[in-house]
């Protein structure tokens, strides 16, 4: 049975959103608020399958993603073989399916660590507290913030909106997003999440306001009961540790949450050394998996 694929659609946002909290979830590209908003950057579709979905990319290369649903309960052995060929590849598969796939198929599938999709998550507690040496300077930099603005936090209600939307587009202007094809399609990831804003389910955030003029914000959505997973998370560069200062307000403003999901670092070394800096406890695991 071929896969019959078709545009990601906010009209089926709430039964996607249904068989993804069936799935065991952790791996944040597969949120619906990432999927929307990354769609068109990605060529991201999906396809209804009984009781599964599966996403596939289109660019900058054609590859299938791992299905969303209850994985416990589907005859694995039976299913990827009406499905996929031989060497047919799947990717961003978490570590809990890989389980499930080497059970039904044995030594039929070649799985490969892809470290550079590995979600990173952190200890909220640390990250609001930013005890000892290993935060010292997170730290002297959210006091530097503290002590030199005039700020006010606020939640990011729609009201709002308009105001993060003109401050991304501040952002891009200084860090001449068009120039860079990376920054380019986060902005308009960014900007699409933002003008859906009452469209999207579950979708929350926070703002470092100073005086009149918004100087950070953050995109979150809650995964689970204990971990808050944070889409996006911009700052002015003018004022000095705001990053520290809507990381640590946008947490100690968000509670009963023990972990934070800050998602990828795409193998890109500056974001990678950005985000071990906040020191992750531990990591959501993906793997490549080729049918042999």
């Amino acid at each position: 049975m071929t896969l019959a694929f078709e545009p990601i659609s906010l009209e089926k946002q709430e039964l996607y959103r249904e068989r993804l909290k069936e799935t065991l979830w952790e791996a944040s590209d597969y949120s619906f608020i990432n999927l929307w908003g990354w769609a068109r950057e990605y060529g991201l579709d999906w396809a209804w399958d009984n009781d599964l979905v599966w996403i596939r990319q289109s660019r900058p290369a054609e590859l299938l993603w791992a299905p969303v649903g209850r994985w416990e309960q589907v005859a694995w052995a039976d299913r990827l073989n009406s499905r996929f060929l031989e060497k047919s590849v799947i990717v961003r598969v978490p570590e809990p399916l890989i389980q499930h796939w080497k059970h039904a198929l044995e030594d039929r599938i070649a799985v490969t660590a892809t470290e550079e999709h590995w979600d990173y998550l952190y200890s909220v507690q640390d990250l609001i507290e930013l005890k000892g040496n290993r935060f010292h300077k997170k730290k002297n930099l959210l006091n530097q913030f503290l002590r030199k603005y005039d700020h006010a936090y606020q939640t990011l209600t729609p009201d709002l909106i308009h105001h993060a939307l003109a401050m991304q587009e501040d952002w891009c202007a200084w860090r001449d997003c068009e120039s860079d094809d990376t920054l380019a399609s986060e902005n308009r990831a960014i900007s699409r999440v933002l003008a859906n804003w009452e469209s999207l389910e579950g979708v929350f955030g926070g703002a470092v306001m100073v005086e009149d003029e918004m100087a950070a914000f953050t995109v979150a959505e809650q995964m689970n009961d204990e971990t808050v997973l944070i889409h996006f998370e911009k700052g002015l560069a003018a004022y000095k540790g705001i990053y520290q200062a809507i990381n640590q307000m946008f947490l100690a403003h968000t509670p009963h949450i023990q972990r934070v999901n800050r998602e990828q670092d795409m193998g890109e070394e500056g974001l990678r050394k950005a985000k071990r800096s906040y020191q992750p406890v531990d990591f959501v695991r993906k793997y490549k998996v080729t049918f042999a």
